[in-house]
């Protein structure tokens, strides 16, 4: 493994556990945004792992599952789509009202489970 993947494999490990504390504190928006990231960041240490390249700088998971080679079921690509939602969303204050609206504990607790089954999933393909 190189140094490269391992950092951002420390950096998705984070992330999960920020969404986890975030969850527990009432912060849904944040819950989603380091979701995302989490994810993210596992495509991109599966991307330097299998190209020895640098990550595209991009935040679109299912553009970044493509540039890692990735064959996902639709599913997994369902998800993928949706968490890159999140990224826009909570980063625009144009989009956070209409977002945090509709947040509930049960989405978010959703939304983080299915986020560690896919960083799980995606670090248990690397070489």
């Amino acid at each position: 493994m190189t140094s490269a993947s391992q950092q951002w494999i420390e950096q998705a490990q984070y992330d999960l556990e920020t969404a986890k504390a975030m969850q527990a504190s009432g912060r849904y928006l944040y819950v989603l945004f380091c979701c995302q990231q989490a994810v993210e960041k596992s495509l991109k240490a599966l991307i330097v792992e299998r190209t020895g390249q640098f990550p595209p700088r991009i935040h679109n998971l299912p553009r970044l599952a493509e540039a890692g080679k990735l064959e996902l079921d639709e599913s997994r690509m369902d998800f993928l789509a949706e968490l890159s939602t999140y990224y826009v969303q909570t980063r625009y204050p144009e989009e956070i009202r209409s977002l945090t609206d509709s947040l509930t504990r049960e989405k978010t607790e959703q939304t983080l489970r299915m986020s560690e089954k896919m960083v799980t999933w995606l670090l248990s393909m690397r070489k």
